[in-house]
């Protein structure tokens, strides 16, 4: 304990990292951007891009090895080269940081205005992450590797739990008709341009040199960082069968960031948490944060080393201004992956092809760092600090058509019930109906006229009633589903010809019908569940051909309220 104890006092005095620190910091850096963007409406799926990713692996092995050995040139580079030259290659890998930290800030301002945090402007949010991600960029590298060393084993294992859960909601058939799919054959032509696109995305490697320097045995680096990157390159792998199995082609190509989707349904067993997506999507916010961190720890370095004087200001305030540079509709999202394979990674190989042969001849911020992981993945409840007295949580959501157009029917149980301190004369369920020409009206309704604000983050169940089955009436309410992001796609769904009786109902145990539908669900031991249908596998049907599964039927007979499984049971 002693030994280790002198070991760490040892690197904080001469601001080193150890090998597990670095480990680490990649481990926190890559993973978070490459799951939220890489598979952006079908892409890097199929057999090629599972070749490719295997193939971009063992490419990266020899290139890191190649970087180990060029860090000297990196350290020295203001020796070994002229002013120009340096200010140059400074403001090439500064560019770069730049234009990172602008496409890291969209993100943000998009993701967690529509997962985690609503009723905040998403450039607002942006703004505060990348304000936070800025303090002690000037500080020395020892403090990301003790915030690193804290945390990103906790992330490592948060994003393997994440998907060992979903691989259980995973179908053969779903997986094969991706790798089936037209252009999903194997080809090397799409095999190499799979392979190039990975290496662009992992083109932030060419960055590690700035960093080694300060890391203990740089020499022997090499190790930690190749099972790093082999580490993230499996998490992708991983993603790219998972991502099929769970959703299916036509689905994936009508989503954005489908990984968002994923996170719905991945929820430990015996629904211990109602949200869990909120904690998943707290570790991919806290990874987002860190690499911003890093590009601005990074891009202050550079400036310093290429004597462009001191980027700790204006860095940040030029990523996030870049941020919302838009032209004909496309925005920095778009052009950065232009910018990765045309511009940057060319240049990189030339620099490096250059620096080659020129080489030849404190406790504070970690706490703070670590407070704010646990906060974002605790304050997301997604409905913007409004405290949990002053919401409503339906357990069950049931859908209609009315004369003004539409009719939605919102039931919970009464709280009073589940304290023990109901009246004897109050419904112990509460239901409330609200009609409207849309379902956007029908929130314009309920805002108007509600004083707590409406979580659907514990929905249980969704109803349609008979009318609603119709092609365009389904349609509506899917698109309205799907705006939805705290709906979570583990709900059962259900139809019913009887909405109103079957909203009406009440057990013999006065539970409401969410609670008995998911009962009946839930309950049981192995081999007596019964086989509903999920909101994911409705979407997944409605996707592919624009119909719906077969969903068990509810009805209320008598004092029972009844459920027909057909042959699914």
């Amino acid at each position: 304990m002693e030994t280790e104890r002198k070991r760490i006092m040892r690197f904080a005095e001469n601001n080193r990292i150890s090998h597990r620190q670095l480990f680490r910091q990649i481990i926190l850096v890559f993973p978070a951007p490459f799951l939220l963007c890489l598979f952006k409406n079908g892409e890097m799926l199929g057999v090629n891009a599972m070749a490719g990713t295997i193939l971009a692996a063992v490419l990266l092995s020899f290139y890191v090895i190649w970087l180990i050995r060029l860090a000297p040139a990196y350290g020295e580079l203001s020796r070994m080269t002229g002013n120009i030259t340096v200010r140059f290659i400074g403001l090439s890998f500064l560019l770069y940081v730049i234009l990172s930290a602008a496409f890291l800030a969209d993100l943000l301002a998009k993701v967690i205005p529509q997962s985690l945090i609503s009723g905040i402007s998403g450039k607002w949010l942006s703004l505060l992450a990348v304000a936070a991600c800025s303090l002690g960029t000037h500080r020395g590298m020892q403090r990301r590797g003790r915030i690193a060393e804290i945390s990103g084993g906790i992330f490592l294992a948060g994003i393997l739990l994440l998907m060992i859960l979903s691989a259980g909601q995973g179908k053969a058939e779903y997986f094969l008709e991706t790798v089936e799919g037209t252009g999903s054959r194997f080809s090397g032509k799409w095999m190499i341009r799979d392979v190039y696109a990975f290496l662009c995305v992992f083109s932030g490697v060419g960055l590690l040199p700035f960093g080694l320097e300060k890391v203990e045995k740089q020499g022997s680096a090499r190790k930690p960082v190749i099972l790093a990157f082999l580490t993230v390159c499996g998490i992708v792998l991983g993603m790219q069968v998972l991502l099929p199995a769970v959703f299916g082609k036509n689905r994936l190509l009508a989503e954005t960031y489908p990984v968002l989707p994923l996170l719905d349904g991945a929820d430990l067993p015996g629904n211990v948490l109602a949200r869990f997506d909120v904690i998943w999507m707290g570790f991919l916010v806290f990874g987002l944060l860190f690499s911003l961190g890093s590009l601005f720890h990074y891009g202050n370095q550079i400036a310093e080393k290429t004597k462009l004087g001191s980027g700790r200001y204006w860095i940040p305030a030029a990523g996030w201004i870049l941020s919302f540079y838009e032209k004909n509709g496309a925005g920095i999202e778009t052009y950065y992956g232009w910018y990765l394979a045309y511009i940057f990674v060319p240049l990189l190989l030339v620099i490096q092809i250059f620096l080659s042969v020129e080489n030849k001849g404190r406790w504070k911020k970690k706490a703070l760092s670590v407070s704010l992981f646990f906060f974002v993945s605790l304050m997301g409840t997604g409905c913007a600090a409004v405290e949990p007295e002053k919401r409503m949580y339906p357990l069950a959501l049931g859908a209609g058509v009315s004369e003004e157009g539409f009719v939605l029917k919102y039931a919970m149980p009464d709280m009073n019930v589940t304290t023990g301190q109901e009246k004897p004369e109050e419904d112990p369920v509460s239901v409330l109906t609200l009609a409207g020409e849309n379902f956007q009206e029908i929130e314009e309704v309920y805002n108007r006229s509600q004083e707590k604000f409406l979580d659907l983050g514990h929905l249980q169940v969704v109803i349609l009633d008979e009318s609603m089955m119709t092609e365009e009436n389904r349609k509506v309410f899917l698109e309205y589903l799907k705006q939805e992001e705290h709906v979570g796609e583990d709900v059962y769904m259900f139809r019913t010809g009887m909405l109103g009786e079957v909203f009406r109902w009440k057990g013999a145990e006065e539970s409401s019908v969410g609670e008995y539908l998911q009962g009946i669900q839930e309950n049981r031991t192995t081999g007596q569940q019964k086989k509903g249908v999920t909101l994911r596998e409705v979407y997944h049907q409605f996707y592919q051909d624009g119909t719906l599964p077969w969903i068990p039927s509810v009805w209320v007979n008598g004092d029972l309220l009844e459920v027909d499984y057909g042959n699914r049971e």
